[in-house]
């Protein structure tokens, strides 16, 4: 029989503070706005799935939410491992349907780089290369990093390294914001060289709570350098349930797009340009066909 899934709040804080002293009412309001009791009635309602068909049930029994694919055409129907790249709206949902749109059009042979704290989520720990965002990486790690590329598997990597905020547009006190992401990380593009991937690029349409981006803005604003508004990120997933979201796939670009013409910060920059330009991009191409 199957040991019961089970995540446990108290556990975790052990785990990533330990030593820490964690009052009670703390505890209890993190299961709160993390659905952890919720969760775990999932669960252990379907205690024998993973991976892709994790995904498949917890989008339609859980959060109920569909997705369309644009630009299907543009995703390698060869053997070839390739890296995908995406802008991150939300956080963890965009991730997983990401993750199955991958996996159904090309080999399901797929490791998604992601925040260590969903290793917690046992049925989908298969499809996770975790990575510790609020600390170094070991040399552990740096071995299964470097494991996982030889593998020859896809990989789909958010190089924002966290979820998408408001940001103004330009400069101004009154100028329009726009739901974008951080400042994307080079390393996407050296492992793309060192490891010969194209890249393909991900527009994913979506956004969090208005409540979420002031939280995000008001922490910055003050001064406080812990991501606050991480911890509601599962609530912002449940608050999303029943939605449809848009997906677009935008044409590969060969790795060798990636020379000295640019430096690797520069060229990151560049890719994350890119995504943005992909909805109307794939608007103009249907409209000529």
């Amino acid at each position: 029989m199957s040991q019961p899934l089970h995540i446990d709040i108290p556990a975790v804080l052990k785990a990533k503070a330990p030593g820490a002293h964690i009052p009670a009412f703390v505890v209890r309001y993190l299961e709160r706005i993390t659905h952890v009791h919720q969760m775990n009635r999932f669960l252990a309602a379907h205690p024998d799935v993973t991976g892709y068909d994790f995904i498949r049930l917890i989008l339609a029994e859980e959060f109920h939410c569909t997705a369309s694919i644009h630009g299907t055409d543009n995703i390698p129907q060869d053997d070839a491992p390739m890296l995908f790249v995406s802008n991150h709206p939300l956080g963890g949902l965009d991730g997983v349907i990401e993750a199955l749109m991958i996996g159904e059009h090309r080999r399901y042979n797929l490791r998604v780089i992601v925040n260590d704290l969903l290793m917690y989520m046992k049925p989908l720990a298969e499809l996770f290369m975790p990575v510790n965002i609020g600390g170094g990486q070991s040399r552990e790690y740096a071995t299964q990093l470097r494991n996982m590329w030889d593998s020859g598997c896809d990989v789909l990597s958010f190089p924002a390294g966290a979820c998408s905020r408001k940001q103004k547009t330009r400069r101004g006190l009154f100028a329009p914001k726009q739901i974008k992401d951080l400042e994307w990380k080079k390393s996407f593009v050296q492992q793309a060289v060192r490891y010969q991937r194209d890249v393909v690029p991900i527009y994913f349409d979506g956004r969090n709570s208005g409540w979420f981006y002031n939280l995000a803005y008001w922490r910055k604003r003050l001064g406080i350098k812990l991501n606050i508004e991480m911890l509601y990120l599962v609530d912002e997933l449940y608050g999303a349930s029943g939605k449809h979201f848009t997906v677009h796939v935008g044409k590969p670009i060969p790795w060798q797009t990636f020379d000295n013409t640019r430096t690797p910060a520069q060229w990151a920059l560049w890719v994350k340009e890119q995504v943005y330009l992909i909805p109307a991009q794939n608007a103009q191409t249907n409209q000529t066909k």
